[in-house]
C-alpha cells in the first residue's frame, strides 16, 4: 500500500481508499480548466448548484467569500454571518476562480481566502480520493495563477489570519470598499457559536447551509442545532481533528518525493504572489 493510500485509509476510516483513477483524474483537470471562464462555468454551476451550499454569485450577492479548497472558507463564511446584525447574502464555497472573477469584475466587496500549498494540498488529497498530489498541486497553482492579475481587487486572508484574527480581515474588506460590515471580535462567545456551527455542518442541514448563505438568521440556525441530535465528533470532517492530523503526517514522505520538486515549487510561488503582495500593501 502507498503511503497516499495509507493516509486516505486513516482518513476515512478503512473504508474504499485506493488510487484515483484515471477517469477520476482527468475529471479534476477539466474541471480545473473549466472554472477559469466565468461565462462559462457560473451558468453550469448554477444548475448543478441550486443552494442553499454552495451559492453561486448571483444579482443579490453582497459579498464573495471563496479561494482554493481546503483554505478555511467553511471558518470565514460562519465567522462573517455570526458578526452580522442581519443576514448577508454571500457567495462562497464554489472554489472556482469564475466566481473570483465575475466579483472583481462587478467591485464585490470579495475576501479570497488562501492557504499555504502543502496544508491546502495535503488536506484535499486525504479528503478527496479521486486527487493525487501532482494533480492537486497543478489545479492549486492553476487556480492562484488565473487570479494573479487581479489580485488587487480582493481582500487576501491567509490561513492562520483567517483562523486567529479574522476581524482585522473584515476590516479591511470594510476599508477598502467603504463598507460597515460587523466584525468577528473573536470573543469567547463568538468563537463558540462558530466553532459549534461549523462542527455541524457535515450534517449538511439545509438550515445550517442556509445561514452561511444569507437566507436564514443566527437564531434560527441555533434554534435549529438546539432541535437536532449533534454529529459525533469523529463526523466533523470541517473541524481539525487527530485523524487528519495522523492522515496528513502518513502523507510527509510522499510530500518529499522528488518527482513534485517543480511541481511544489510553482505552487510555492503562486502562493507567495498573492501573500507577499498582501503584506506589502499592510505595510
Amino acid at each position: 500500500m502507498s503511503t497516499v493510500e495509507h493516509a486516505r485509509l486513516l482518513w476515512h476510516g478503512g473504508g474504499n481508499a485506493g488510487p484515483p483513477s484515471g477517469a477520476r483524474r482527468a475529471r479534476l483537470r477539466l474541471r480545473t480548466i473549466a472554472t477559469e471562464h466565468p461565462w462559462f462555468y457560473l451558468p453550469f454551476a448554477r444548475r448543478k448548484y441550486p443552494g442553499p451550499s454552495p451559492w453561486v454569485l448571483d444579482r443579490d450577492t453582497e459579498v464573495v467569500i471563496d479561494g482554493y479548497t481546503r483554505s478555511a472558507s467553511t471558518f470565514a463564511v460562519y465567522a462573517f454571518q455570526i458578526a452580522q446584525p442581519r443576514p448577508v447574502r454571500v457567495a462562497h464555497h464554489l472554489h472556482a476562480p469564475a466566481q473570483l472573477m465575475r466579483a472583481a469584475a462587478r467591485g464585490l466587496p470579495t475576501i479570497m481566502v488562501i492557504r499555504e500549498p502543502r496544508g491546502a494540498v495535503l488536506s484535499q488529497v486525504v479528503r478527496e480520493p479521486g486527487v493525487d498530489l501532482l494533480d492537486a498541486l497543478w489545479a492549486y497553482s492553476r487556480f492562484h495563477e488565473s487570479l494573479a492579475h487581479r489580485r488587487d481587487a480582493f481582500v487576501v486572508a491567509d490561513f492562520e489570519q483567517v483562523i486567529h484574527d479574522f476581524g482585522s480581515v473584515v476590516r479591511r474588506m470594510n476599508e477598502k470598499y467603504g463598507t460597515s460590515y460587523g466584525v468577528f471580535d473573536d470573543s469567547e462567545e463568538q468563537l463558540s457559536s462558530c466553532r459549534l456551527l461549523v462542527g455541524q455542518r457535515d450534517s449538511l442541514s439545509p438550515v445550517l447551509l442556509g445561514f452561511e448563505s444569507g437566507t436564514v438568521t443566527l437564531d434560527e440556525a441555533e434554534a435549529h442545532l438546539q432541535s437536532v441530535p449533534p454529529t459525533t465528533a469523529e463526523n466533523r470532517t470541517w473541524m481539525p481533528s487527530a485523524d487528519r492530523d495522523r492522515a496528513k503526517e502518513a502523507l510527509a514522505a510522499a510530500w518529499s518525493e522528488p518527482s513534485l520538486t517543480h511541481a511544489k515549487a510553482r505552487a510555492e510561488d503562486a502562493y507567495g504572489w498573492f501573500t507577499e503582495q498582501d503584506a506589502h500593501a499592510v505595510t
